[in-house]
């Protein structure tokens, strides 16, 4: 399969990033539509086994996903570009939302559709993945039981677990039938046989990201401490490289950080995760917003720059530092048997975030069901575009 350029995986990424709205366990659904089914750059097995590494790591797991996908397509700018075109549009909507909001913006309104285009999508994203991954009864009750702990334990530390005990369960089944299809394109990642440095090339990058990471973790603060206008990189360096599962969990840390340090008021907080949830891409972006409101007097829109590449930046180290080495490990026999119960676990765990918030937070009324229906039936059988939904969505979104 031919590679993409930088220009045109910015470009495949920055469509996503004007129309996925929904936030993380939504951004799978799109990306699974555009890269399993569409382009077809790799199937669902290969999709998930991604999904999954993506769930162990800290950071935005949608966002690292989609740095995975163009890594797989053109290394290392690939991942820039890809992380570049998502994060773009929401990140300037958002910082322009930090000026505009205080003459009397109101986005409220359209905040209901567009959780109704979130129920639609992820389960049209579970529909599909659950007819190509879950085969006989073993990994059925895996989507089960996965599912129902999230549901009744809904913590990080819980997926983790689920997915490592799913990886124990796998390894003692029988071999993954095989799926047709096409497989993540690894083979930029793999050491060559006629190049020496090969090998040694993916080392240097695996652990310079790795000593990077860590060094700007550690030495941040310190820097922070004598040069103060570096308290808004450590700040959302920090929020960045200590959350686990992304999106909305990043909200604590980061109301410790800018709230409890001065940097935003309450208030304003408020507004950003507000503004947050009716734009489309990561939710990480709220750095735009909150860097903008911490230095609307001084260098607001550098400030707005820094904190969302510091925000973004610990993850983007740590998929570089684990991936390759992923991409090797998933051909041999006995990890293709754990990964095949991990598969399950994903589904399981998806399942259970569509249940809870997406669909608790959108349904809240006989019209919001009904609609959530509708909007779900018009992508699976009316196999009609997102974006079309997404349209749909803001027209009605004043009735729900």
């Amino acid at each position: 399969m031919p590679t993409q350029t930088f220009l045109q995986i910015f470009f495949i990424f920055f469509k996503l990033g004007c129309t996925s709205f929904g936030g993380p366990i939504a951004h799978l659904g799109f990306f699974r539509q555009e890269f399993v089914e569409k382009r077809r750059w790799l199937d669902d097995a290969a999709y998930t086994e991604l999904v999954a590494l993506c769930q162990f790591l800290p950071g935005p797991a949608s966002s690292q996903l989609g740095m995975a996908l163009g890594f797989g397509q053109a290394r290392l700018s690939g991942a820039i570009a890809a992380w570049l075109g998502f994060t773009l549009p929401s990140a300037v909507l958002l910082g322009w939302l930090a000026y505009a909001v205080s003459d009397g913006l109101n986005i409220s309104p359209y905040v209901a559709g567009l959780k109704i285009v979130a129920v639609a999508v992820v389960a049209q994203a579970l529909w599909g993945m659950s007819r190509s991954l879950v085969h006989g009864l073993p990994q059925f009750l895996l989507v089960t039981f996965s599912a129902v702990l999230c549901i009744y334990h809904p913590a990080v530390m819980t997926q983790i677990l689920i997915i490592i005990g799913a990886a124990i369960v796998g390894f003692w089944q029988s071999d993954a039938r095989p799926r047709p299809g096409a497989q993540f394109d690894a083979s930029i990642l793999k050491p060559s046989t006629t190049e020496a440095t090969s090998l040694r090339s993916i080392f240097s990058l695996t652990s310079g990201c790795g000593l990077l990471f860590l060094a700007l973790l550690f030495g941040l603060p310190w820097l922070a401490a004598y040069a103060p206008e570096l308290m808004i990189v450590d700040s959302f360096y920090r929020a960045g490289a200590l959350v686990f599962g992304g999106g909305h969990v990043v909200l604590p840390l980061l109301e410790a950080e800018v709230v409890t340090q001065g940097l935003v008021n309450k208030a304003d907080f408020v507004v950003a995760y507000g503004a947050a949830q009716a734009v489309p891409g990561p939710l990480f972006t709220i750095a735009s917003y909150l860097g903008i409101a911490a230095s609307v007097q001084s260098a607001p829109l550098l400030n707005g720059a820094l904190a969302t590449v510091a925000i973004f930046l610990p993850g983007f180290l740590l998929l570089l530092a684990v991936l390759p080495w992923w991409s090797e490990l998933r051909k041999h026999r006995h990890v293709k048997r754990a990964v095949s119960g991990i598969n399950a676990a994903v589904v399981g765990i998806l399942l259970a975030a569509w249940y809870n918030p997406v669909l608790t937070s959108a349904i809240t009324s006989w019209q919001t069901a009904i609609t959530a229906v509708l909007a779900t039936v018009f992508l699976i059988y009316g196999r009609q575009p997102v974006w079309r939904l997404v349209f749909l969505a803001l027209l009605i979104s004043p009735w729900l």
